[in-house]
């Protein structure tokens, strides 16, 4: 299959998995469709992995990792930094890629880019930067205490489709600079950019094995994930998705033991007070609530707004709103994509129609999807395959849209006030005092992200105490970073990765060794 569009490098997509440094098919020969939610339509393929493929990554990653983990950590740090310029130069090659996976608009997939390769820049240093420990026995004489720390083996990384480069390279980042290889399955939205990733990591140098992709389809993801999970060469997993499924994979690596690493679900305050800087506030939601069309997990999705200043707030919220430009993400003037699955569509849906049924107001939006000519799309020739960006060329707004919607008089009883909407649909919840905020924020099963405006600097300390979330944000909206620690608490996951110290130690086991010094010359 032709790419729609003209890559400068018209080898880095190579349509086939990638283990033990070549590029193969599934054994059973099959391959999945990658959709472009922007138009609906098939732009690509990949193989479709099943259980049956898995051994032989893993067995790959195996072998290469008695020879990688005893690298030199400066070693690994060049391959990393070499792997970071091979990306960086291949920024706009995989930004439109990133487009046509994931339906982001084109500056959003740059911008996911400049984001993603500060893990590889990060985790580049911190190779060299893993030590151990040596100090004397508290309580016997002679008695000297050794901790090394090395890397714990084959590591696997199970990634979402919302941020597909970020998220490999975060967790491979990790890895790599620990000392381990690592096993990749991509979601099966978003499969392209990741083999991309992983023909960059082979021209920058990396071993055959170090980084093996799996590409999957929905209907065999499970499999292949249990598979990965159980594999008894696995020594690490980490997974990034929603909580039901995180559950699932707890279980499976609990059975071996495994260390684990859980970035789940969210359903993140952000809480206005009356004195906050309301346009200051406003950026940051405006940021953080329709970027990928609400697609993150760290997305604002119950914003309380003290009364005092609700109704100007919610004012200002849906002006604002009303100035972004909804279309394909390679249109340039498009500020709001499609959603990534119809599947969020559904639940879009279904969370606008609750809410609206049990007593919430639509001051913006319809909450339905939109329909074929409903989306201003530019029209391109017939022929997709002359270099031009052509993303439809017929039925024009037949991509997974839907316009930002926005609900006030929203309360606990409905759905959205419950569950992680994942979409452009916003509920906006009014309170009166601290207290009433504190406990309407934590009422919820799951504490990835909060997020709180006030110039009351006793207010926000008081609140970065009470809220029960892994990231608190201070006056401040995304606040994602290499160099800060990221993951939740509660069902919204276990451990962090990225962050000094965290993230590579995720990957690294501790040995103890006890020496006894005598005493005498």
């Amino acid at each position: 299959m032709h790419l729609p569009f003209q890559l400068h490098d018209n080898d880095l997509f190579q349509p086939a998995c990638f283990v033990n440094g070549a590029w193969t098919a599934a054994k059973s020969s099959r391959r999945f469709d990658v959709q472009d939610p922007g138009t609906g339509r098939v732009w690509a393929s990949c193989p479709d992995s099943a259980a049956a493929d898995v051994d032989a990554a893993v067995a790959s990653s195996h072998a290469a990792f008695q020879t990688y983990s005893r690298l030199p950590p400066r070693r690994r740090a060049q391959l990393l930094m070499k792997w970071h310029a091979l990306i960086v130069a291949a920024r706009d090659d995989l930004a439109r890629l990133l487009v046509y996976e994931t339906g982001k608009p084109l500056a959003e997939a740059h911008g996911e880019l400049d984001y993603a390769t500060g893990f590889t820049w990060w985790f580049a240093g911190e190779a060299e930067r893993i030590h151990g420990s040596l100090y004397p026995a508290a309580a016997v004489p002679g008695r000297r205490v050794l901790v090394a720390k090395q890397p714990v083996g084959v590591a696997v990384a199970l990634c979402p489709w919302n941020f597909p480069i970020a998220m490999v390279l975060r967790k491979a980042g990790a890895a790599l600079a620990a000392g381990c290889t690592m096993v990749v399955k991509p979601s099966p939205e978003t499969p392209v950019t990741t083999l991309c990733l992983a023909n960059l990591a082979v021209r920058a140098g990396f071993a055959p094995g170090v980084l093996n992709v799996l590409t999957t389809s929905l209907e065999n993801t499970p499999a292949v994930g249990e598979a990965l999970c159980c594999h008894p060469l696995v020594k690490k997993v980490s997974f990034t998705g929603s909580t039901r499924v995180g559950k699932l994979v707890g279980g499976l690596c609990a059975k071996g033991l495994k260390k684990l690493t859980l970035e789940l679900g969210g359903n993140c305050p952000f809480v206005v007070f009356d004195d906050a800087d309301l346009d200051h506030a406003l950026g940051q939601l405006m940021a953080l609530k329709w970027r990928h069309a609400g697609q993150a997990c760290i997305s604002a999705n119950r914003v309380f707004v003290q009364a005092g200043v609700h109704d100007v707030f919610v004012e200002k919220l849906v002006q604002k709103t009303k100035e972004l430009k909804m279309g394909h993400g390679m249109d340039k003037d498009t500020t709001l994509g499609p959603v990534t699955t119809p599947r969020g569509l559904d639940k879009a849906e279904h969370l606008y129609r609750d809410a609206v049924d049990k007593g919430a107001t639509a001051v913006m939006g319809s909450g339905e999807r939109k329909g074929k000519g409903q989306i201003k799309q530019k029209k391109e020739d017939d022929d997709h395959h002359d270099g031009h960006d052509g993303h439809d060329d017929d039925p024009k707004g037949q991509g997974f849209f839907m316009e930002p919607t926005i609900l006030t008089g929203v309360h606990d009883g409905m759905d959205i006030a419950k569950e992680e909407s994942f979409s452009p649909v916003l509920g906006v919840f009014k309170f009166e005092t601290e207290e009433e905020a504190v406990t309407k924020a934590n009422d919820t099963s799951m504490g990835l992200a909060s997020y709180v405006f006030s110039q009351d600097a006793d207010c926000l300390w008081r609140m970065f105490e009470k809220l029960e979330a892994g990231m608190i944000g201070l006056n401040t909206g995304n606040q994602s970073s290499a160099e800060s620690p990221f993951g939740g608490i509660k069902e919204s996951g276990m451990g962090k990765e990225s962050g000094k110290d965290v993230a590579v130690d995720a990957y690294l086991i501790s040995k103890t060794g006890t020496w006894t010094v005598k005493d005498h010359y």
